[in-house]
């Protein structure tokens, strides 16, 4: 089973991203992501066998997680450069409580057996993966459009997520939920 752990998005943020992706669509052939399936990854675990899924479960449910903490989505980029895209994304600031959450499942899975994040956490939302496409007509249109901001909200829990592989690319589905008030009492 592919896995990663990750806060789900509001629909009113979603709302808000799904009518900017349909006006972005068209401007370059991108694979885009589906609205339904926006979500702040805050650690990709992959490939986990099944039989030690309440292994990791347990190992998430015993984290000392940071007090809820708001969120705030904004501003598009791409990873890793502007110079040489892979990724177009919205932008996420969580502040530290985003940044001491995702280090804390990392230290945390790291001793079932996990290989710990080398790279510096970044968060955002994957709005389109680009391969070779053209995507002049994306800047463009990115470029006249007012600062994108998207909406703010409170994260008070996390998820651990299943990706199963499909023809319009990968389903998400949540498999446990993690509260982050354990930390706020």
């Amino acid at each position: 089973m592919r896995l990663f752990t990750g806060l789900s998005i509001p629909d009113n943020i979603t709302a808000a991203l799904g009518s900017v992706l349909a006006e972005l669509r068209g401007t370059a052939k991108l694979r885009w992501s589906q609205v339904e399936n926006l979500h702040i990854t805050s650690k990709f675990i992959g490939e986990w066998p099944e039989e030690r899924l309440p292994e990791l479960q347990g190992a998430l449910a015993g984290l000392d997680t940071p007090r809820p903490f708001e969120v705030t989505v904004a501003r598009f980029g791409f990873l890793p450069n502007p110079h040489h895209p892979k990724i177009f994304f919205a932008g996420v600031r969580g502040g530290a409580g985003l940044a001491e959450l995702a280090e804390r499942i990392d230290v945390a899975l790291a001793a079932i057996g996990l290989k710990r994040e080398e790279r510096a956490y970044t968060p955002h939302l994957t709005l389109a993966r680009i391969g070779g496409d053209d995507i002049d007509r994306l800047r463009e249109r990115i470029a006249t459009m007012p600062a994108p901001e998207f909406g703010a909200f409170q994260a008070r829990e996390f998820h651990l997520y299943l990706s199963r592989p499909g023809p319009k690319g990968s389903a998400y589905s949540r498999i446990h939920t993690y509260p982050l008030e354990k930390a706020a009492a």
